[in-house]
């Protein structure tokens, strides 16, 4: 085996292929069969913890924004043409940061015009396990090159009043901010990340569509996570959807991990799962 193929998955399916790297279980790519990429080609726990300190049982532990998972290599589990599974479980290296035993599992697949991802953590320890879990997926924004990015529009599946949660220094504010979702549609511009994120901390939807009024669409879809992020910025051409199931600390948070707002607290033996789903309409 090479080196690419130790350190990257291609797969496909009758209408799109993709791409992952053990890196972070990151997908990379995913194409059309026109060749149309819809992943930004640069990397964009859930959030950041006040002064990314974990305090758990009196302890302090260092672990900095979106947790760990993201900067380490992930050991290919299944591989085949249609897609992938990889996992992470604690070690060493791991428990220096976050004091649990656990095993991560990300998967892959495609099926027709949709790729599915489907994330699973199992708490192999002997005491409960306090875990969040977000993807991050980054689009690009515009998806046609050279389209103005004002010319794109969020629909979301149901109306979604506000109001809204930002961040601050990668902290959560208080949900006062008034919902620019106008009867399910954000017209979007860059403009409305000039505070950073936007957040729904309990979107009404389970799908968004993201699309100009002409051209290729993507429509995000989710089951088993309950939050979701929005977050671009000045000058960047990528837009990200962001279905999460856990938060960054609220500002004024300081306790002990497992009393932090919004973490599921997973028994031994037992796991939680979510999926989220990437459906591409082809467009002129």
């Amino acid at each position: 085996m090479s080196s690419d193929d130790a350190d990257r998955h291609e797969f496909s399916g009758p209408g799109l292929s993709a791409s992952v790297l053990a890196q972070g279980a990151e997908l990379c790519a995913l194409r059309d069969t026109r060749g149309r990429d819809f992943i930004w080609p640069a990397e964009p726990i859930v959030g950041r913890l006040r002064d990314d300190t974990l305090i758990h049982n009196g302890r302090s532990y260092r672990l900095t924004q979106h947790g760990f998972a993201r900067d380490r290599r992930f050991a290919w589990v299944e591989r085949s043409p249609a897609g992938c599974r990889l996992a992470l479980a604690d070690d060493a290296q791991t428990r220096a940061m976050f004091p649990f035993a656990f095993r991560f599992e990300v998967g892959y697949v495609i099926a027709g015009m949709t790729l599915e991802v489907t994330y699973r953590v199992t708490n192999t320890g002997e005491e409960v396990l306090p875990a969040s879990m977000g993807a991050h997926p980054a689009f690009r924004w515009p998806l046609v090159p050279g389209e103005p990015k004002e010319a794109y529009v969020l629909t979301f599946e149901a109306e979604e009043p506000g109001p809204l949660r930002g961040v601050v220094g990668g902290l959560l504010t208080e949900a006062d901010r008034p919902s620019p979702i106008v009867r399910g549609h954000l017209a979007l511009n860059e403009a409305l990340f000039a505070a950073d994120a936007l957040i729904l901390e309990h979107p009404a939807s389970r799908s968004v569509r993201f699309a100009a009024a002409s051209g290729p669409s993507l429509t995000v879809a989710w089951d088993g996570f309950e939050q979701l992020g929005l977050w671009s910025r000045a000058g960047g051409d990528f837009l990200c959807i962001e279905p999460w199931r856990g938060m960054a600390s609220p500002a004024d948070f300081a306790g002990e991990f497992m009393q932090k707002p919004w973490l599921m607290l997973i028994p031994p033996g037992e796991s939680r799962s979510a999926v989220y789903r990437v459906t591409v309409g082809a467009g002129a």
